[in-house]
């Protein structure tokens, strides 16, 4: 088994069943994943921002850190290797409020900005773990698809 350790702004993906992926202090970050459950590819992202409007040449060095090109991108380089899209199944985790700030609220938007861009896809989110103010960690069990969350010294599948 190797387990691929996703840090902020970042994303990793498998092809190996027994592979897991993790991303650790989910916050205000939102963590999706996407997992072909035909082919047994996935692959997780830990965006830090939902849009990358206001910086364009972030988004061209580092696509991922933004819900609004991260996550295509991931969409894309999973196709590339093999998955259907209309297969895929989506879930999400993080976007936290951590400092109970009203004034940023930078979880909140990043999980609108990954419900926005699934509508407009015609996709559905299959489960989520959002909001409150908790980190989470987040794992993908690519033999199965099974997205755990851990919090708080808690363990729930999603």
């Amino acid at each position: 088994m190797k387990t691929h350790v996703v840090t902020i702004s970042d994303m990793k993906f498998s092809d190996k069943s027994q592979d897991v992926i993790v991303t650790y202090s989910l916050g205000s970050c939102l963590g999706v994943t996407a997992y072909d459950p035909k082919m047994c590819i996935g692959g997780m992202i830990h965006c830090l921002l939902p849009s990358s409007d206001s910086a364009r040449d972030r988004a061209r060095v580092n696509p991922f850190m933004f819900v609004n090109t991260g996550v295509p991108m991931m969409v894309r380089k999973l196709m590339s290797r093999g998955a259907v899209k209309s297969r895929l199944v989506f879930r999400a985790g993080g976007g936290a409020n951590m400092r109970n700030d009203g004034l940023f609220n930078t979880g909140a938007r990043n999980f609108a900005a990954l419900e926005k861009l699934l509508v407009r896809n015609n996709v559905k989110l299959t489960a989520c773990d959002v909001g409150g103010m908790i980190p989470r960690t987040m794992f993908l069990y690519l033999d199965t698809g099974r997205v755990v969350i851990r919090s708080l010294g808690k363990e729930k599948e999603l």
